[in-house]
């Protein structure tokens, strides 16, 4: 039925708790016919089951991107998903869900939306937010709680999306600009290529994604409370240059181009420029 009306993506709630061989046997015989068709697995559950739902057929699948939010949490999480792990599983990285308001959210405020969308809509090829996230929305049902006050689950709520845009309390024009870099960069819309580069602060990270003549590089302050300053050291080869090698780099988030080497200081403030997103291209000096 809903095929019919247009319906091309189905998210599907708990998929771990039906039979795998059932989901095996409905996505084989639906994309026989229907190959666009794509089923997302909102799994939460064990690794061991969160791959193996990914292995007989769900052609995207929910992570614990959400709850890892430290640099070493990140580096080592997106460093297995852009792994082996990649040869089956894409990963949908949901900076928020219906069920899920991460207490980094919670407590750190419209800086911690910004990094959480930097983040997602960089590291994966494809991310998703929940309605709401736009508005900064962060009241939990109780302290130490990750569900909503006003779920939706339970009620409609109404929310006036223009007045918002006009008194500058929505992050939407961020995230506009966010799809619109990665609409312009094939990098990042891959997985396999994501590359760490180092920093001597564990509150700044900093990776980058190269497809062909396309190379991008990200850094973001994961503090969403201060301002952070690191030393970033870039592993130049990685980026398709030589150690040596001088780079213009521009940032897509402000307009601004830097002249960086192999070492680069950066400062990042929470609320004005959360990360910088560089289109890396070697210069001439």
């Amino acid at each position: 039925v809903w095929m019919t009306a247009g319906v091309r993506i189905f998210r599907v709630d708990n998929p771990h708790t039906k039979p795998v061989a059932f989901w095996q046997k409905v996505i084989a015989e639906i994309n026989a016919t229907d190959p666009d068709v794509i089923f997302l697995a909102e799994a939460f559950t064990r690794p061991a089951m969160m791959h193996t739902l990914a292995q007989i057929g769900f052609q995207q699948s929910y992570t614990y991107f959400t709850w890892r939010t430290s640099k070493q949490e990140l580096t080592d999480y997106c460093t297995e998903l852009s792994g082996e792990a990649a040869a089956y599983m894409r990963p949908n990285f949901f900076v928020n869900t219906p069920d899920i308001l991460h207490a980094y959210l919670q407590r750190g405020g419209r800086p911690a939306f910004e990094v959480r969308a930097v983040l997602a809509a960089t590291l994966s090829p494809t991310w998703g937010i929940y309605s709401g996230y736009e508005l900064c929305e962060n009241t939990p049902l109780k302290d130490g709680s990750e569900e909503y006050l006003d779920s939706e689950k339970y009620q409609l709520k109404p929310r006036d999306w223009d007045t918002a845009e006009r008194q500058g309390r929505t992050i939407t024009p961020l995230i506009t600009r966010l799809n619109t870099i990665r609409r312009n960069h094939p990098a990042l819309r891959r997985l396999r290529n994501l590359r760490f580069h180092a920093t001597d602060n564990d509150q700044v990270i900093a990776y980058s994604k190269t497809a062909g003549q396309d190379t991008v590089l990200v850094v973001v302050n994961l503090d969403p409370h201060h301002t952070q300053e690191a030393t970033v050291s870039l592993d130049m080869p990685q980026l398709g240059l030589e150690w040596h090698a001088f780079m213009s780099a521009h940032d897509e988030l402000t307009g601004e181009t830097y002249h960086w080497g192999r070492t680069n200081y950066v400062r990042l403030d929470p609320g004005r420029i959360p990360a910088h997103v560089l289109h890396i291209q070697q210069s001439s000096a």
